[in-house]
């Protein structure tokens, strides 16, 4: 009987252990504009762009909280990717229209148009941005968050950003800057594909790298208590699914391993797998003889393992295939986006009958050249398929942003 009692009491100070690991450690913009009592919307009328990530610390929408202030006059909303409710799939365009649970009219940022137009902003004197984003530069979000800060300069309204964590944290920077000719809602702005900022920091640079007269008027709620080293596993925050294929926070640490090579189509990513973008497999894949040759690059903070399945959905649906799933080991050493850089290099050497840019669909190459957001990456491949022929032009930029990007920075 003892015996039993000493389980029990060790599995309830687990479960303790396991809540208190849990515990929320810091608060978003939203929180503080709480705490605030939304002073800075007091006495004028808001627009909100939002989403199902905008939610307080006991997931309460951002759009239910501003409607029900009592001080706060919300008077409009404004739908990114997905729209504000979260009800439209990844892709599709979104019609304006409004909003069941508060009345109030939804205007599409992704369908006829993806800029507030002034007609849009008739009743409104702040515009509010509160969405979850992922620290990706192709992920859409920033670029609505820039696009709507233009509309809000143009039409002489304040634009407050209520921040929020960077679930790559602030300290992980990867990749070139986006260069003439590859510019487009995937790679919006002159920064690194994975750029190190939240959101509120990003807006700040955006906003002082305008012309003269093109700047809006900005503010930023901040955050407390978050710190540049934190991924969004540390926050102890719910993670809301900002996108069907981002179900769960490491998700986001994923996206960019494999997330540009997907454009191409060629191979699974675990998109329509119960895995999406930690993995890579083909039917032509061996998954013991790939494992072996990923693993011994070793690749810091990163381990490879064989994984065979059969996707439910998208590239490969139905298909038998195998090939490698990405274990994340050591998240500060991984280097995220160089993985699929390596995988493109492996197949070429293993499989030189696959060579990824010599058999992929070539319609796909320009959509993988503006997430890239240059055409060198792809064209380095094609010369030998050596990630060491690549790899100093992927990271050029980067050490120069790091220092550029530091006076935005809002966090230590």
């Amino acid at each position: 009987m003892k015996r039993i009692h000493i389980i029990v009491w060790c599995l309830c100070t687990l479960s303790v252990l396991t809540t208190q690991a849990q515990k929320i450690t810091i608060k978003t913009g939203l929180e503080v504009l709480k705490e605030q009592r939304f002073q800075c919307l007091e006495g004028k009328r808001v627009g909100l762009i939002t989403n199902p990530t905008g939610v307080d610390n006991h997931l309460r929408s951002t759009i239910d909280i501003l409607h029900a202030a009592p001080n706060v006059n919300l008077t409009a909303l404004y739908g990114p990717e997905h729209g504000v409710r979260g009800d439209v799939h990844a892709g599709d365009k979104i019609d304006s229209g409004t909003d069941p649970a508060t009345g109030l009219p939804v205007y599409s940022l992704y369908g006829a148009t993806r800029k507030p137009t002034p007609e849009m902003l008739k009743d409104v004197d702040v515009l509010v941005y509160d969405i979850q984003d992922i620290g990706c530069r192709s992920f859409t979000y920033i670029s609505t968050m820039g696009l709507a800060m233009e509309a809000a300069a143009e039409n002489n309204i304040e634009f407050v950003v209520l921040d929020r964590p960077n679930p790559l944290g602030g300290l992980k920077v990867e990749g070139c800057i986006v260069e003439d000719g590859f510019f487009s809602f995937v790679s919006q702005y002159k920064i690194p594909y994975i750029y190190g900022l939240t959101c509120g920091e990003l807006a700040l640079m955006l906003n002082a790298g305008k012309k003269p007269g093109e700047a809006c008027k900005l503010h930023v709620v901040k955050m407390k208590g978050w710190k540049r080293k934190m991924d969004y596993t540390q926050t102890g925050l719910q993670w809301i699914p900002p996108s069907p294929h981002i179900p769960h926070a490491h998700s986001a640490f994923f996206y960019p391993v494999s997330g540009i090579f997907g454009e191409l189509g060629y191979a699974s990513i675990g998109v329509g797998y119960t895995i999406p973008f930690q993995m890579f497999a083909a039917p032509w894949i061996k998954a013991a003889e790939l494992t072996r040759r990923m693993n011994a690059l070793r690749v810091p903070g990163v381990t490879f393992r064989p994984i065979h399945l059969k996707p439910f959905y998208a590239t490969n649906k139905g298909e038998f295939i195998q090939g490698v799933q990405v274990h994340i080991t050591d998240y500060r050493r991984a280097p995220l986006s160089d993985i699929q850089f390596l995988f493109i290099q492996e197949v070429a050497a293993l499989y030189p009958d696959r060579a990824v840019f010599a058999h992929a669909d070539s319609t796909r190459f320009q959509m993988f050249d503006k997430v890239c957001g240059s055409n060198h990456i792809r064209e380095g491949f094609m010369r030998r398929n050596r990630w060491e022929d690549v790899r100093p032009y992927w990271y050029k930029d980067v050490e120069r942003f790091k220092k550029q990007s530091k006076k935005y920075y809002l966090y230590k």
